[in-house]
């Protein structure tokens, strides 16, 4: 029956073509194949069938693309399948793949059908980039600790049937896996070509230490998981490192990483652990852009004196501090600015996000960091950008603002943008009471605002630095 309604559109389809003339048939095919690589795989396919001469392009695909949503894979995911497999088995060796990315979720059939044309593909045509992207039939919300060990066995099979398939993978992204000690290793060693991994809520077992040899990897992802810590003991051309942990523990140890360029480190739990930069950076010397995230809780890096930090700052050009919790000193920031010397844009998020926490209990838990100025007359030549989220009319802000600005004599830009607002946060605490904003609304309040924060300020020759962006 299903069969039989396909059949109908399609000749529907085609009746409408020839109707107005065929149209699409007189464009030339490279054109045409321009357009459908825009456009995910099944949808091109769904698009060749209103043209004869749209029929052969699908084998001459340079990029293969099947991302559906979660809602859609359920449906689909056999169907998946079949396209990966009909596409690759059809196509002409002498066409190289650029691109062959695909979402799978975890079932056993579909991924041997998957892996095993994925495999001989890779044997017997060209294809530069492979991505896998598996998700498990439960979300992490819903996962429990037999589910994710029955998970982590299921992908160990998948691996095991299609090692074609995985040693050309150059992308690798898994959810809700428990492997055993020696399975992430073997994913490491398996994927020989592989460039980015990531893992979400994966782990060797609570309390496991991870660690990761690979020798062409260049991103790193890992979000949530057990792990007590991970070591990146060489990676030498790992570039971005992502890393959201959960444990009280010393988060992540780098080793020999001598490209690592972006660092993003995420805890939003709270304890009584701080971190230290200078102890983190030991062994590098070369990040340029810092993201770090506090989940609206406590500060848990410690400030530290410029002459420690300075020499593992030197490439430092970028830093984001990611929802700080409302009501802290941002003053606490300026170490990382007498610190490192080439930062080119500083910006702050104070959000008091509370949804994301397990508890309120815990989002009463926040402390504040308290700093002193370690240079007199402190200056800044590089900084040009401030930005900040969250921006109130008070002591805390405007002394903050004109502090940057006194110090950062080439600053060419300082935004200000309102608090964020969540509506699951409203809707989860609605007893909690919430200080009316005071960012400024008029013309004229933003006015008397800039005069205020300049008026103070000797070295600045005018105010028009300041925007107010909400």
């Amino acid at each position: 029956m299903k069969l039989n309604r396909v059949r109908r559109r399609r000749r529907d389809l085609q009746k409408a073509a020839a109707v107005n003339g065929d149209r699409l048939s007189e464009l030339p095919s490279d054109l045409l194949l321009n357009i459908l690589e825009r456009l995910d795989t099944l949808d091109a396919l769904r698009a060749c069938i209103v043209s004869k001469q749209m029929q052969k392009l699908p084998t001459m695909l340079s990029q293969i693309v099947i991302v559906l949503d979660n809602l859609q894979l359920v449906r689909q995911n056999s169907v998946v399948a079949d396209v990966i497999d009909k596409v690759l088995s059809k196509r002409s060796p002498q066409i190289t793949i650029r691109k062959l990315r695909v979402k799978l979720f975890l079932t056993p059939n579909d991924c041997r059908s998957v892996g095993k044309s994925v495999g001989l593909a890779m044997a017997t045509q060209k294809l530069d980039a492979a991505e896998f992207e598996i998700v498990t039939p439960k979300n992490s919300y819903h996962c429990k600790d037999a589910d994710l060990l029955k998970f982590a066995k299921q992908f160990n099979a998948f691996i095991a049937d299609c090692p074609e398939a995985f040693s050309g993978l150059t992308r690798l992204q898994l959810e809700n896996l428990r492997f055993g000690e020696s399975d992430i290793p073997n994913i490491l060693s398996t994927c020989k070509r592989l460039e980015s991994l990531c893992f979400f809520e994966c782990d060797a077992g609570v309390q496991s230490v991870l660690h990761v040899e690979h020798a062409r990897l260049i991103e790193l992802d890992i979000s949530y998981g057990e792990f007590k810590n991970v070591e990146l003991v060489c990676l030498p051309k790992l570039q971005r490192m992502t890393y959201t942990w959960l444990l009280d523990e010393d988060p992540l140890v780098l080793g020999f990483v001598p490209q690592l360029s972006k660092l993003s480190l995420t805890n939003t739990r709270v304890s009584d652990k701080t971190l230290m930069l200078s102890q983190l950076l030991a062994n590098v010397q070369t990040v340029s852009d810092l993201y770090l995230d506090f989940g609206s809780e406590k500060i848990w890096f410690q400030p530290e004196c410029p002459r420690v930090l300075a020499p593992l700052l030197g490439q430092l050009r970028f830093v984001n501090l990611y929802n700080l919790p409302e009501e802290c000193d941002i003053a606490w920031t300026m170490f990382l600015l007498e610190a490192a010397s080439f930062v080119e844009e500083l910006c702050i998020t104070l959000w008091d996000h509370k949804c994301g926490n397990e508890s309120q209990k815990s989002y009463s838990k926040k402390t504040d960091v308290k700093w002193e100025p370690s240079v007199p007359n402190f200056k800044h030549k590089n900084l040009a950008v401030l930005i900040i989220y969250g921006f109130q009319s008070d002591r805390n802000f405007m002394g903050y603002i004109r502090r940057v600005m006194e110090a950062a004599v080439n600053i060419k830009e300082v935004s200000l943008h309102d608090r964020k607002v969540c509506k699951v946060c409203t809707d989860m605490f609605p007893h909690v009471k919430v200080c009316p904003s005071t960012y400024p609304r008029s013309f004229e309040e933003k006015d008397t605002l800039r005069n205020k924060i300049t008026e103070a300020l000797v070295m600045m020759t005018s105010p028009a630095v300041i925007h107010f962006r909400s």
